[in-house]
Formats: structure tokens, C-alpha cells, sequence
């Protein structure tokens, strides 16, 4: 089976107790649409997450989020394949990967392309290079690498994996009243949207407004969970 869910912020219990009720084993995949919170603190709390995680009968892919640290600046990390794209993934924590933006997976024969990063609204207390990280959103070069995979797939995909969502699907209703949104750097949604725009998809899923929400074909996923199976039509 594999399986979604939005942003756990290094706190996995629920992810444990979900293990448990599913009954689930290493084939089984997990994913956690970014902010995992598993790079952040790059010692050894994040050391005592990992030793938790890999003891878990499942396999986890993390989208990028704006609350960690991307993997591969981390010298710890190496890329390997999975499922017909790249992940980054530490020799010792094998069922820990996380996604290449711009890479492909084949999740049951769908397509499946992740997008990570987002803009972090709390930025202005935390320290950056220790808590806050000036590459949390996609660069050019990744952007461009993703439109040049979404131009070979002619503009094709089954599903996408991203943190944040297309600026036309940003649930308003959550927004924080303290934060001037004239102030929110929304580049990467903008990016998105256009996207969307031109982009025939089947079904996309995001977390980072830790709310849960269905629009049309876009889900906003934050403590539920969604099940992708053999026969899914998303």
C-alpha cells in the first residue's frame, strides 16, 4: 500500500500508532508531503528521530518542506534510485528517503513528480544556518529542472507531491490574522499555479497550512491520511 499524509514536524507517535492499526511492513510507503522535521536540528535529536523511524515496518518518502534542512546539503546523504527516480538517503536509515525535486516516481504505474519547499512566515525568529535555511524554496535551477521534465511528459503527469499549494488554492480561511500576507514571499505559489494552469493531472497532494481541505483534484493533507492503492483511478 502506499499511503499520504501532511507535515509531521518531528513528532511521530501518530506515525507509529498508524503503523500499528495498518498492520503495515517495509513494502508499505508512507508519504509526508514535507516538513517531516527529521533534518532540522542536524544532532542528535534528529539522530533519536531517525533510530524511532527506521524501527518502523514502513518506508517513508518526505517531500521537501520549509521547516528542515534539505538532504542534500547534509554530506551524510547520497542519491540512489527508487522507483525510477533519485531519492537521498543515509546508508544507515535505508527506509528514510527523500525526494528529489523535479524527479518521477512510479507509484503503481502512475507517474508521480515532487515538488518540494515553501516560504516560511516564521522566519523572523528563527536563525538562519541553524533554524531556517535561505534555500527552503525552489531555486531556479530547480524550477527549471521541473518544467523540463513536465516538457518530456508533454505536460502529463498522474500525480503530483508538493508542500505548499498553487496560489489559487491557498485556504485563506487558516491564515494567521498577526501575519501581513502583503509580506508572505508567494513566488513559489505563483510558480505553482502556472503550473496547475497548463499541467493535466490526475490528482495533487500538499501539506505546510496544517489544515485539510479537498478542492476539486487538490488535496491539503495535514494529520489525515490518504490511501493510494493497486487499482486507485486519482
Amino acid at each position: 500500500m502506499i499511503y499520504l499524509t501532511g507535515d509531521t514536524h518531528g513528532k511521530f507517535d501518530r506515525i507509529g500508532a498508524f503503523c500499528d492499526k495498518m498492520q503495515t511492513s517495509r513494502d508499505d510507503i508512507l508519504i509526508i508531503l514535507g516538513d517531516a522535521g527529521i533534518n532540522f536540528h542536524a544532532g542528535a535529536l534528529d539522530i533519536l528521530r531517525k533510530e524511532y523511524l527506521s524501527k518502523l515496518p514502513i518506508t517513508l518518502l518526505c517531500i521537501h518542506g520549509n521547516h528542515e534542512r534539505r538532504p542534500e546539503s547534509l554530506p551524510y546523504y547520497g542519491e540512489q534510485e527508487w522507483r525510477g527516480g533519485k531519492v537521498y538517503v543515509e546508508e544507515r536509515y535505508p527506509n528514510i528517503l527523500f525526494a528529489k525535486d523535479g524527479e518521477v516516481y512510479d507509484l503503481y504505474g502512475r507517474k508521480a513528480i515532487a515538488i518540494g519547499g515553501a516560504y516560511s512566515i516564521d522566519k523572523a525568529w528563527r536563525i538562519e544556518g541553524q533554524s531556517w535555511w535561505a534555500d527552503e524554496q525552489p531555486s531556479s535551477e530547480i524550477k527549471t529542472r521541473v518544467e523540463q521534465v513536465l516538457d518530456r511528459l508533454n505536460w502529463q503527469i498522474d500525480i503530483v507531491l508538493s508542500h505548499t499549494t498553487p496560489l489559487k488554492y491557498e485556504p485563506i480561511e487558516v491564515f494567521l490574522p498577526s501575519i501581513d500576507q502583503s509580506k508572505v514571499d508567494k513566488s513559489t505559489e505563483e510558480w505553482l499555479d502556472g503550473i496547475e494552469t497548463r499541467l493535466e493531472y490526475g490528482h495533487w497532494y500538499c501539506g505546510h497550512y496544517h489544515t485539510e481541505k479537498k478542492i476539486d483534484r487538490l488535496q491539503i493533507m495535514f494529520n489525515d491520511y490518504a490511501v493510494l492503492e493497486a487499482d486507485c483511478t486519482c
